[in-house]
C-alpha cells in the first residue's frame, strides 16, 4: 500500500509538473521529431547535430544510436520550451480581468474569445496543483490610486477639517517617503511568489504575542439541522475517516481546484498545511511546523490525552474500527495526571509564557514525548463532556455552540494545531481552526468535503453505529504521560485565568435570518453580498448612532499564494442611503460601489495590503511614516466575512434542504466593535455569527442581531411599496 501509494504521487506530480501538457505529448513530440530526420528533413536546423557531436563516442554508442539519442534530447527540449510557452501565455490570459467588472449576463466580445483561449490551454483534467506555475504575481498598485482610494474611504468618517488634515498628511506621505518605499516593494514584488503573503502570515499572525484563541482562531459548525447519528464515538469515526480520505487524496494532489466560472482557477497553496501542521510559540515570533504524512491522532477527553493509531497494514483504520477506539475512550475511568486537566490552556493564554515555558518543561523525558505526540499528529480532536446544536425552543442554543467552538472551556483545545475537531457527547460536531496557515474557505472546502461524504456515502446502522466489520484485534489508544511540576502548573494556571477572562467576555449570539435568502435578493438585480453588506451599515448605524470604519474580507486567491484582501464597506454611497433610506435609487448606487469595491480588491487593486507592505518595508528601512502610522491604527469597529458554501456541490440542497451547514464565526476585533460572519445558506436563509463583548457598554450582539433583522427587511421593503406601507 505504501509503495502504491507513492507510485501515485510521483505519477500526479508528473502530471502537475509538466501542465497543460501531458506525458504523452512528449511522446508524440519525439515521434514527429523522428519521423522528420527519416525524411531527412531538420526541423532542429543544425542543434541535433550539434548535439550529436557532443555525446561522448565509445563501443556502445554507434552513429546511429548517438542519432536517435540527440533527437530525443532535442525533441525533448523542444517539448519543455513549449511547455513553458503554454504557461507563459496562460499566466498572461490569467492576468486578464475585464470579465469580472462585466454586468451579470452580459459578456464583452473580447471576453468571450478570452475564455475561448483560457478552455483550450487549461487541458481537460487539471489536478489541485495543476495551475500553480500559471498563475500570474499579485501586482503592486500605484501609489497614487492608494492614497486617492484611501482619502475616499475615510470621506464618510471624518468631518471637514479632519479630512482636509488626512489630506495634508497623505500627499506629504506620497511625496516621501511613499516613492522609496515603493521601490523597493516592486523590488520584492518581482522576486518573491507573492509581495504580501509572507509577511501577513508572519506580521499579523505569528509574530502576535497575545492569545490567538478568541482573538486570531475561527470556527464552524456541522451542518445545522441534521445529526445523523447520535452516538458520539460513531460520529468522531466517520468523521475522522472523512478526513483522512480527504488528506489521502490532498496528498496525491487528487482534488479537483476552484475555478471561477468553471474556468479561472484559484491558487491552491493554502491546502498543503492543512494536515500534520502545528503553530510552535516563541519568545519573539511564532513558526508553523509541517510534517509529511502523519499516522496517529490525540484525543482530548475529560482531561487525558490518548493517542490513536490511524493506519493498521498500510491502510487506514476503517470508521467501525475508529468508533471502538473512541468508544474505549469514552469508557475508560482513569484519571487525569497532576496537572494534565488544563494543560491546553497553555496555548490558550499569552503566547511568550508558553514559549518559555515549552522550552523548560517540555524540552525532555516523558514531557517531550507526549508533546511531540500531539505537535506531530495528524490534528487534534476533542471528545467533549457537553451537548451543543441548533435547538428552536432555545433562542440561545446556537450562541452557546458557537462560543463552545470558539473557545471551549479554555482547556479542551489545542489551539496551536492547524484544526481541533470537536465532537459532543450529542453527536454534534464542529472545528476550531488556527488562523495563520490558511483562511475559512481552505478549511471550509475540506469541511464540506467530509460531512457530505459522513451523511451519504460512509452511513451509520440502524442502531446509529459505523458500517462495517471491527478488527478487536487492533492496540487499543495510549494514554500520553506527563510529569509537569508544581511550577509548571502554576504558569498553566495562569494561562487559564488568561484565557478564562478573555472567554467570558464573548457576547455571541447567531441569528437565523429566514424571511428571504438569496433567491429575492437576485429579485432585486443586486449581488446579496452588496445587499447584506448595506443592511450592515444600515443595522450599525440604527445600533450606535454612527457610521465607522468597516472590514470586508476579500480573496485574492487569482493569484499566486493570494490570500485576502480588505473592502472597506463604508462609503459616501452607503452613508448616503443609509441616512436616507427612502427608495431604490441610492441604495442602487451603494450596492454598485460596493460592488466595483469588492472586484478592485479581488483583482489586487486593494488598498490594505499594499499599505501594510509600505509600512513593513518603512520599520526596515527605520523610516518614520506618521500617515503609516495613523491608518495603520485605525480600529475596525465593524469587521465582517462572508463564509463560502458549495464549493464543491457535493450535496443537493434543494433535494436535500435540511442537509444545510451554518458558517462559521470569529471574536471581535475592536473592543468596542462587532465582529459579523454570514453565510448565504440556498435561497431562503442566511446565518449571521455576531459577535462583541460584554465589557463594552456600546455593543451587544443580541440587539445587533436583532437590528441586522430588521435593515433586511427595512431594504427589502423599498423594492416592495405594500409592504413598505404596512
Amino acid at each position: 500500500m505504501a509503495n502504491l501509494w507513492l507510485v501515485i504521487v510521483v505519477v500526479n506530480g508528473v502530471l502537475t509538473g509538466v501542465y497543460p501538457a501531458s506525458p504523452s505529448s512528449w511522446l508524440i513530440v519525439v515521434i514527429a521529431i523522428m519521423s522528420t530526420m527519416y525524411a531527412r528533413i531538420d526541423p532542429s536546423m543544425g542543434m541535433i547535430d550539434r548535439i550529436k557531436t557532443s555525446l561522448p563516442v565509445s563501443e556502445f554508442m554507434t552513429v546511429q544510436t548517438q542519432t536517435v539519442l540527440s533527437a530525443i534530447l532535442f525533441a525533448t527540449g523542444l517539448w519543455l520550451s513549449f511547455i513553458f510557452l503554454l504557461r507563459y501565455i496562460l499566466k498572461a490570459l490569467l492576468s486578464y480581468h475585464g470579465w469580472i467588472f462585466e454586468s451579470h449576463g452580459k459578456m464583452s466580445f473580447s471576453t468571450k474569445v478570452w475564455l475561448v483561449l483560457v478552455k483550450l490551454l487549461s487541458g481537460r483534467r487539471p489536478l489541485l496543483y495543476s495551475f500553480q506555475a500559471s498563475l500570474p504575481h499579485l501586482p503592486v498598485p500605484s501609489i497614487d490610486d492608494t492614497i486617492n482610494r484611501y482619502l475616499e474611504s475615510v470621506r464618510p468618517l471624518l468631518d471637514d477639517e479632519q479630512y482636509k488634515q488626512m489630506e495634508i498628511v497623505a500627499n506629504d506621505f506620497k511625496k516621501d517617503p511613499a516613492p522609496k518605499l515603493q521601490k523597493h516593494l516592486k523590488l520584492k514584488s518581482w522576486w518573491a511568489t507573492n509581495y504580501v503573503s509572507d509577511w501577513w502570515e508572519e506580521y499579523i499572525y505569528l509574530r502576535g504575542r497575545d492569545p490567538i484563541m478568541v482573538n486570531s482562531n475561527f470556527y464552524t459548525m456541522d451542518l445545522l439541522y441534521v445529526i445523523p447519528t447520535h452516538r458520539q464515538a460513531s460520529r468522531a469515526a466517520n468523521i475522522v475517516h472523512a478526513m483522512l480520505q480527504y488528506r489521502r487524496k490532498l496528498e496525491r494532489g487528487e482534488l479537483t481546484p476552484l475555478r471561477a466560472l468553471g474556468i479561472v482557477p484559484m491558487c491552491s497553496f493554502q491546502y498543503e498545511r492543512m494536515f500534520n501542521t502545528t503553530r510552535i510559540p516563541g519568545i519573539e515570533t511564532d513558526f508553523v511546523q509541517h510534517l509529511k504524512d502523519r499516522k496517529h491522532l490525540v484525543v482530548y477527553h475529560r482531561g487525558r490525552f490518548f493517542k490513536v493509531w490511524l493506519y493498521y497494514g498500510g491502510r487506514h483504520l476503517w470508521p467501525s474500527e475508529l468508533e471502538l477506539q473512541f468508544q474505549g475512550i469514552l469508557d475508560d475511568k482513569s484519571e487525569s495526571q497532576p496537572g494534565e486537566i488544563k494543560l491546553p490552556s497553555l496555548t490558550a493564554g499569552n503566547r511568550v509564557p508558553w514559549a518559555r515555558a515549552r522550552l523548560k518543561y517540555f524540552n525532555e523525558g516523558v514531557n517531550r514525548a507526549s508533546l511531540e505526540a500531539i505537535e506531530t499528529a495528524a490534528f487534534f480532536m476533542t471528545l467533549d463532556d457537553e451537548a451543543h446544536g441548533y435547538d428552536p425552543e432555545n433562542i440561545r442554543s446556537l450562541d452557546l455552540y458557537a462560543k463552545s467552538l470558539l473557545h471551549g472551556k479554555c482547556y479542551d483545545r489545542w489551539f496551536d494545531k492547524s484544526f481541533t475537531l470537536i465532537v459532543y457527547k450529542n453527536g454534534k460536531t464542529g472545528i476550531n481552526t488556527e488562523h495563520s496557515w490558511a483562511d475559512s474557505p481552505i478549511i471550509g472546502h475540506m469541511w464540506e468535503y467530509v460531512l457530505a461524504t459522513d451523511c451519504f456515502h460512509l452511513g451509520y446502522t440502524a442502531e446509529g453505529h459505523c458500517k462495517g466489520d471491527i478488527n478487536k484485534s487492533l492496540a487499543p489508544p495510549t494514554r500520553l504521560q506527563w510529569d509537569i511540576s508544581k511550577a509548571c502548573q502554576e504558569i498553566i494556571e495562569g494561562s487559564y485565568m488568561i484565557a478564562k477572562g478573555i472567554a467570558d467576555d464573548v457576547d455571541f449570539h447567531d441569528c437565523l435570518f429566514n424571511e428571504f435568502g438569496k433567491g429575492l435578493i437576485k429579485k432585486c438585480r443586486t449581488s446579496p453580498d452588496a445587499f447584506i453588506q448595506l443592511a450592515l451599515q444600515l443595522a450599525h448605524y440604527r445600533d450606535k448612532g454612527e457610521f465607522c470604519l468597516t472590514y470586508e474580507s476579500s480573496m485574492t486567491r487569482m493569484f499566486r499564494e493570494g490570500r485576502t484582501e480588505t473592502v472597506r464597506s463604508c462609503t459616501c454611497e452607503s452613508t448616503a442611503f443609509v441616512k436616507a433610506m427612502e427608495d431604490e435609487t441610492l441604495f442602487k448606487k451603494a450596492a454598485d460601489k460596493h460592488q466595483n469595491m469588492y472586484r478592485l480588491a479581488m483583482t489586487g487593486a486593494g488598498i490594505d495590503r499594499h499599505l501594510f507592505c509600505l509600512y513593513i518595508v518603512s520599520k526596515v528601512m527605520g523610516i518614520d511614516s506618521p500617515f503609516l502610522k495613523q491608518v495603520l491604527s485605525e480600529p475596525w469597529r465593524l469587521s465582517t466575512s462572508q463564509t463560502p458554501q458549495q464549493q464543491l456541490n457535493l450535496i443537493d440542497t434543494q433535494k436535500f434542504p435540511k442537509y444545510v451547514g451554518a458558517g462559521g464565526g470569529f471574536g471581535p476585533v475592536a473592543d468596542d466593535g462587532y465582529g459579523v460572519s454570514y453565510i448565504i445558506v440556498g435561497e431562503n436563509l442566511i446565518t449571521f455569527h455576531i459577535s462583541s463583548k460584554f465589557s463594552s457598554t456600546e455593543t451587544d450582539s443580541f440587539r445587533f442581531g436583532q437590528n441586522i433583522r430588521q435593515a433586511m427587511l427595512d431594504i427589502r421593503a423599498l423594492f416592495n411599496p405594500k409592504e413598505k406601507k404596512m
